[in-house]
């Protein structure tokens, strides 16, 4: 029996999808979680086969939650549900240990076959993303990622160098080197451009 537990922040998905696995004969869900504190809880208590999780969450995001998860409990492999058709999330997740990335309209039984494959230690990708994403290859470095972030979400520089430990002019730094590799406008602009290919 696989044993799975599931991050969905959307109650009704999480019901649903929980109600479509509960079908499948070889596999049972042991806990769902509907922001990434409480699943990564979920997995350190029950340690289970499979955690299948959204890209967005309250909080840390579902690739923040599979990196937390691969570094702390390798067994548990991680599979990444989303309604995000983006090479660049895909890149992200994989890069933070998943085993697969699959959109949330695929079949019932598509959803099945990829907790089965990633159990079985193999990967499971939606073909056409997996194209995408080496195509185009994200330009931005984590900290640059993470600068971006706070600055749209509406964090000054003063505050964001607070956060950080550094100082302003390193923080404006990043945000020009950041605007400049986006070939973006300013900020709000960079932030829409890394949005838009998953890499933000």
């Amino acid at each position: 029996m696989i044993r799975v537990v599931i991050a969905e922040d959307q109650t009704m998905v999480l019901g649903a999808l929980a109600a479509l696995l509960e079908i499948e004969r070889d596999i049972t869900v042991v806990g769902r979680a509907e922001n990434t504190e409480a699943a990564l809880e979920l997995v350190a208590t029950l340690r289970p086969d499979v955690l299948i999780t959204d890209v967005e969450m309250p909080g840390p995001s579902g690739i923040d939650l599979a990196q937390k998860v691969g570094a702390r409990f390798p067994s548990t492999r991680i599979l990444i549900l989303t309604t995000f058709a983006r090479g660049g999330y895909l890149r992200r997740a994989l890069d933070a240990g998943a085993s697969g990335y699959l959109l949330k309209d695929s079949k019932s039984e598509e959803l099945a076959n990829a907790v089965r494959r990633v159990h079985a230690g193999l990967r499971a990708v939606t073909p056409e993303l997996a194209r995408e994403a080496w195509v185009e290859r994200d330009p931005l470095s984590p900290r640059e990622r993470q600068i971006l972030r706070m600055a749209s979400e509406g964090g000054t520089g003063g505050e964001i160098a607070a956060a950080l430990g550094l100082s302003e002019g390193t923080v404006r730094n990043y945000l020009s080197d950041t605007i400049a590799k986006l070939g973006a406008k300013n900020r709000v602009d960079a932030a829409r451009v890394a949005r838009e290919k998953g890499w933000l």
